[in-house]
């Protein structure tokens, strides 16, 4: 004998109707309105924070590279401040003319490996470039970029203006997006920034970039050392780009 097995079909299934869809869609829409513009902003001011330690860190390899005389082309036995290249040990130490004198790169270096990874002149970290230069042998007030892929150019800096002067910037890979400020150190060690607001005047990628000198006062370009003069009541100083750079606290 057989039986059949009846069964109700429940047709009625739940869901959301349009209207909730587009209520929810709209409130997505106002917290991503929300949220989206606080974390560019948390973006780029990490990003900034990276770029102020790094150049500290820069600036401290620096002083160790010269005092240990990596690199003395005149051989005087004054140090000599160094690019990228030769900071991260990726590329030969620069070296004088006297024979029996052998370039090699510095081992073990004073910069992680990474800061080796140089592109035309510049080394990318963390949304920001940066580029250091060091004073030619002519004059201390015209700047000798590093060589494209790092390490002496073909220019040599100068040997003795190398031993009390160097400096570098930092700037926005994309500015508004990867980072806002542009940021200086040198020699002396305290970094000074430009905000980078004026889109006429603005310092962004590969296509706009900082000079040698752009930092810097025409009282520091007469005598091509120290940073714009911040000792002054009001520490804001035009600098030759004829922008206004100011301290970056501690």
């Amino acid at each position: 004998m057989s039986s059949k097995l009846n069964m109700k079909v429940n047709n009625n299934k739940a869901g959301f109707t349009l209207i909730e869809l587009m209520i929810v869609v709209a409130i997505i829409a106002i917290i991503a309105a929300i949220a989206l513009p606080k974390l560019m902003s948390a973006r780029i001011s990490a990003n900034e924070n990276a770029a102020v330690a790094t150049l500290r860190s820069i600036a401290a390899s620096q002083q160790q590279f010269q005092a240990s005389s990596s690199v003395d082309t005149d051989y005087d036995g004054g140090g000599e401040f160094g690019y990228f290249g030769e900071l991260a040990g990726v590329a030969d130490l620069r070296i004088g003319a006297a024979t029996g004198d052998v370039a090699a790169p510095l081992d073990p270096p004073y910069l992680a490996t990474p800061f080796g990874d140089i592109t035309t002149s510049l080394v990318e970290r963390q949304g920001y470039f940066y580029q250091i230069w060091l004073p030619s042998d002519a004059s201390p007030s015209l700047g000798v970029a590093e060589a494209a892929t790092g390490g002496a150019a073909t220019t040599n800096p100068g040997s003795s203006n190398c031993e009390v002067m160097w400096c570098c910037y930092a700037w926005p890979v994309d500015a508004g997006k990867t980072g806002m400020r542009t940021f200086f150190i040198n020699q002396e060690g305290d970094i000074i920034s430009y905000s980078n607001r004026d889109t006429a005047d603005q310092y962004s990628g590969t296509t706009s970039m900082p000079a040698f000198s752009e930092a810097l006062s025409a009282v520091d370009m007469d005598a091509a050392l120290g940073l714009l003069d911040t000792s002054g009541a009001t520490p804001v100083v035009t600098a030759q780009d004829g922008n206004i750079w100011t301290p970056v606290g501690n």
